[in-house]
């Protein structure tokens, strides 16, 4: 009797779970629909259930939304549980960004590395012309004393018909890119150079991850520190949003 109904059970469960993903797909597919309705180049990357019936996740890049079943409304903001006090968007946010960020190969950034042990692993989005971004490499040496390890990705903000955008390209192609980098940053007359190069993959990575100014700064958890940091401020900051990140 037991067995029978141990497999009845099951029988219901697996029928309800084959119902379930049935219902998702067929939401995924009105809320795909409905989005690109509005703008066809979007590309949606996941949509997931939420916690809340009728209502799903969808991601783009790192940018989170919440669309109903029926593809008709959309909520943009933070998805909170008011019983755990907690943010339900911000992490996942956060595991997007790093997700991203870990899919670029280290051999398409420029990593100033420290000698010692790496404490903190960072990637930074930089101009190479803009002001705060030259003062934060002034810092190079300091914040690598500091055990922090730094990734530059490369985002000219004046776009890719700009000097910016060929000074990137120059830096890039240079025998020793971190030193070019560095005469860069201190607004020495670069060569022209051109290679084959990751700038424009990098511009399009930051705008996926949402970044709008720089420097920007993303932490191995996917944490957002916005702006220019010195090295005692940065460190600070580091150790916070990693307290902050194992507490998820």
């Amino acid at each position: 009797m037991r067995k029978g109904i141990a497999v009845l059970l099951s029988s219901l469960l697996l029928a309800l779970s084959v119902q379930v993903h049935a219902d998702s797909e067929a939401a995924k597919d009105r809320i795909e629909k409905g989005l690109q309705a509005i703008n066809p180049q979007i590309q949606v990357d996941a949509v997931a259930p939420t916690p809340i019936d009728g209502v799903y996740e969808v991601t783009i890049g790192s940018e989170i939304y919440y669309v109903s079943g029926d593809g008709r409304y959309m909520l943009q903001g933070e998805l909170v549980d008011l019983k755990e006090r907690r943010s339900l968007t911000e992490p996942r946010r956060a595991s997007l960004r790093a997700k991203l960020v870990e899919e670029v190969p280290e051999d398409q950034m420029l990593i100033y590395s420290p000698e010692g042990e790496i404490q903190h692993r960072i990637t930074v989005v930089t101009d190479i012309d803009c002001p705060y971004c030259r003062r934060f490499h002034r810092h190079m040496d300091e914040y690598n004393a500091r055990g922090v390890e730094v990734r530059y990705l490369l985002m000219p903000r004046a776009g890719v018909q700009s000097e910016s955008y060929d000074k990137a390209v120059s830096v890039w192609c240079s025998e020793d890119r971190l030193a070019a980098m560095t005469r860069a940053k201190q607004g020495a007359d670069m060569e022209k150079r051109d290679c084959e190069n990751p700038v424009k993959s990098h511009m399009a990575l930051a705008e996926r991850l949402g970044v709008r100014a720089t420097p920007t700064i993303i932490t191995g958890s996917g944490d957002v520190i916005r702006g220019y940091r010195g090295p005692d401020d940065l460190l600070q900051a580091l150790e916070a949003t990693q307290s902050q990140a194992a507490a998820r």
